[in-house]
């Protein structure tokens, strides 16, 4: 079995506890705990994941300007709540992580969407983001 780099871990754990954080609405530290207690930490940056998902909370409304004039048709409250949650973390990196490469953010936001979203959801996700990424940075 291939090692799962510790980073892709981090989000993949950072798109659950987000997306919880969302519907439930409870504390992001109670939502936190509850997600290191409950669920395998096993081969995750936890440093990381725990950026992704206070980073993400403290920026929500600016995440949100960001995207919303990319998402044709659609607006920031019809979004499922896994694509939004992918969003908010691949924008979150994008704007705030100088030291991930754009291709990166979105390859992993694209497997995200294939891990967690619905079918052909990350076609949608992968769209949003080829437009938002240059307006972002260059590379």
């Amino acid at each position: 079995m291939a090692l799962v780099n510790p980073r892709r871990r981090a989000r993949e754990c950072a798109v659950q506890a987000i997306y919880s954080w969302q519907v439930s609405r409870n504390d992001l530290a109670d939502v936190e705990t509850s997600f290191i207690t409950e669920q395998d930490m096993k081969g995750v940056d936890s440093k990381y994941f725990r950026e992704l998902l206070n980073g993400v909370a403290k920026n929500t409304a600016e995440l949100d300007d960001k995207m919303t004039p990319y998402l044709t048709e659609r607006s920031v409250d019809e979004l499922g709540q896994i694509e939004l949650a992918i969003l908010r973390i691949a924008l979150y990196e994008l704007m705030k992580r100088q030291d991930v490469p754009y291709k990166v953010v979105i390859n992993e936001a694209i497997e995200l969407t294939k891990t967690f979203g619905a079918a052909d959801s990350h076609k949608f996700v992968n769209g949003v983001l080829d437009k938002i990424a240059p307006t972002i940075r260059t590379r």
